[in-house]
């Protein structure tokens, strides 16, 4: 049976989110604002794949910035943002790539330019060595690849991992944190300046916090797909994710921060030698995702790299480094 006989894709909404069914998930896409202005079907496609606890909603101030340039979609993952969980409970690495590559079978979308961060560029980089035909451009965002040791501030993240332990820390807490702590809490955890971010938006986090919360598969997801990504920092032959990362052949823009506090910028060195054509931009101000603090600044550099993919490539090993800071915001995920 062909991909397209398996799914069913819904028509986008109002709200430009659309329902695809895919082989084992249904999930929610967001398309980027504007996109039913015209014109979109002329565009290159673009793929944003979101991070630990985040949704589609991380990529928004991206998307619009490339607007003019792809034709950007944003993907729930399985169990994360508005996406149910995945019917056979596979929250690994391998499970979320699964997905995405279903989406792009079932949307007819592909060689797209894509997007990752976190968790989404674990899953990026897979998708790209197991589907180099579904894959034009490469952008990673603080990529979960493995480092180990992890840095101290990433090992809370880390213990989301252990069976049983995120339901033994809620059961001895001596009381439960109120949703704009808990927000707070991991806003600080991934942004490089939490203060910076605007009030409406904070506003906006809470309240998907607490809706996020109201489900009572969040807290399963987030233990399940963390299990997932710790599995993939052990995997080893064909399936290791820098071994993966060596044979993605398209260009690559990687982008760090050197305030985030789960993805160490000592990555950044082996990274750029594990792919074989790879561009770094570094963001000394920059947290996390840097997708939202300083949108503008990645997008510059995104752009860069997509006139090279669009001309067959560049030299390996091009550089680019930014210490410019402009103001950004929204809700994230790790």
């Amino acid at each position: 049976m062909s991909a397209e006989q398996q799914v069913r894709t819904e028509e986008w909404d109002e709200a430009g989110l659309r329902t695809v069914e895919v082989p084992g998930a249904v999930l929610v896409v967001r398309a980027a604002r504007g996109a039913g202005d015209g014109g979109r079907e002329e565009l290159p496609p673009a793929l944003f794949v979101h991070g630990l606890g985040g949704s589609a909603d991380n990529w928004t101030e991206l998307m619009d910035e490339l607007a003019d340039l792809v034709a950007g979609e944003a993907v729930d993952l399985p169990g994360f943002g508005r996406s149910a969980p995945p019917l056979d409970g596979n929250l690994t690495v391998s499970g979320h790539v699964r997905a995405v590559i279903g989406y792009l079978e079932a949307a007819g979308r592909g060689p797209v330019h894509l997007f990752g961060n976190s968790l989404g560029g674990a899953v990026a980089v897979r998708l790209a060595a197991l589907r180099p035909d579904l894959v034009r451009s490469l952008t990673l965002i603080s990529p979960a690849l493995p480092e180990l040791p992890p840095q101290r501030t990433a090992w809370p993240t880390g213990l989301l991992a252990v069976p049983g332990l995120p339901a033994l820390l809620r059961r001895i807490s001596p009381k439960p944190r109120t949703a704009e702590d808990a927000t707070d809490g991991l806003l600080r955890l991934v942004y490089g300046d939490a203060d910076a971010m605007p009030a409406g938006r904070r506003a906006d986090a809470v309240t998907e916090y607490r809706r996020r919360m109201g489900l009572p598969y969040a807290m399963q997801v987030m233990a399940g797909s963390a299990r997932g990504i710790v599995s993939a920092y052990t995997e080893r032959g064909d399936q290791a994710l820098w071994r993966q990362a060596e044979l993605v052949r398209v260009p690559v823009l990687l982008v760090y921060g050197l305030k985030d506090r789960l993805v160490s910028y000592r990555s950044a060195r082996r990274a750029c030698a594990a792919f074989p054509d790879a561009r770094l931009l570094v963001l000394p101000e920059s947290g996390h995702v840097a997708m939202m603090e300083y949108a503008a600044q990645v997008a510059r550099a995104a752009r860069e790299l997509l006139a090279a993919a669009g001309a067959g490539g560049a030299p390996a090993g091009a550089v680019a480094a930014s210490g410019a800071a402009e103001e950004g915001g929204g809700a994230a995920g790790a």
